[in-house]
């Protein structure tokens, strides 16, 4: 029974910091690394499919929230004439590729850094970064909704995602939201397509390993498959709503304050 727990609780924290930007790559370090240790219990092969796998809950939750957007992203939405601009699919694929591209050539070696010590600064460079961004952000946004970014927005956020690819413990949401604002989006509008682009990007990354590893997706191991990816759908499901409902009333500094926080404490339990 206790392996199920394990899954649920892994799943609460993937669904409650995939995007919010606290760094859901550090919390699951340290609540797993510290704590529940689930390669001691699923084994180490079965615990890394199973973190690919619940992200995948995680996704899910963005589609469902989301799906008007990407129905019109598609083209499977109805158009009505004078309708205004909209984002187009191309502009969230420009915004993915700086992170793609690095996401290949570094996959195997990226890994190799996930450490609780690294998390530590990773928590408080991305603090540094947010706080920034909302000390520097223009007085108004130039850019309100998401359907006003343009090719540009794009690949400068695409760029400012590629810090938390190759800085694990970041946050990617962290980086690109702070990336959006300092390029004067409204922090909705960066948060729109921070999760936008999460979908493609998780999704084909999950799907990548997946497929590498998916000897490991056994029978005995469906049951802690399951808990997780359906704990991590319902708790990313209500983060999401949450979040961005919340962002643009208490913007960046609050999310950074938890990091700084959190990396205080967690240098000093693993000193």
């Amino acid at each position: 029974m206790w392996d199920i727990i394990v899954a649920i609780i892994l799943g609460l924290v993937e669904g409650l910091t995939e995007f919010a930007p606290v760094s859901s790559t550090g919390h699951m370090i340290i609540v797993d690394d510290l704590w529940l240790k689930s390669k001691e219990i699923f084994g180490h092969d079965v615990a890394v499919t199973f973190k690919v796998c619940i992200q995948l809950g995680s996704v899910l939750a963005v589609v469902v929230v989301m799906k008007d957007r990407f129905i019109d992203l598609l083209g499977l939405g109805k158009k009505t004439d004078g309708e205004g601009s909209r984002l187009k699919l191309t502009q969230v694929i420009v915004g993915l590729l700086p992170a793609g591209i690095l996401g290949l050539l570094f996959e195997d070696k990226i890994e190799e850094f996930f450490t609780v010590n690294l998390v530590i600064y990773s928590l408080i460079g991305g603090a540094i970064l947010m706080i920034a961004a909302d000390w520097f952000r223009p007085a108004r946004p130039k850019v309100e909704t998401v359907d006003q970014i343009t090719y540009k927005h794009a690949i400068g956020i695409g760029l400012f995602q590629c810090i938390a690819v190759l800085w694990p413990g970041f946050s990617r949401s962290g980086s690109t939201i702070s990336g959006g604002v300092l390029m004067g989006l409204s922090h909705r509008a960066a948060s729109d397509f921070t999760f936008i682009m999460a979908v493609p990007i998780m999704l084909g990354a999950s799907t990548v390993s997946l497929l590498k590893n998916w000897e490991h997706f056994t029978m005995d191991a469906l049951p802690f498959f399951i808990a997780g990816f359906v704990s991590a759908f319902i708790f990313a499901l209500l983060s999401i709503r949450y979040f961005l409902k919340l962002i643009n009333k208490i913007k960046l500094v609050p999310f950074a304050i938890y990091r700084i926080v959190l990396a205080l404490i967690l240098f000093f339990v693993v000193s």
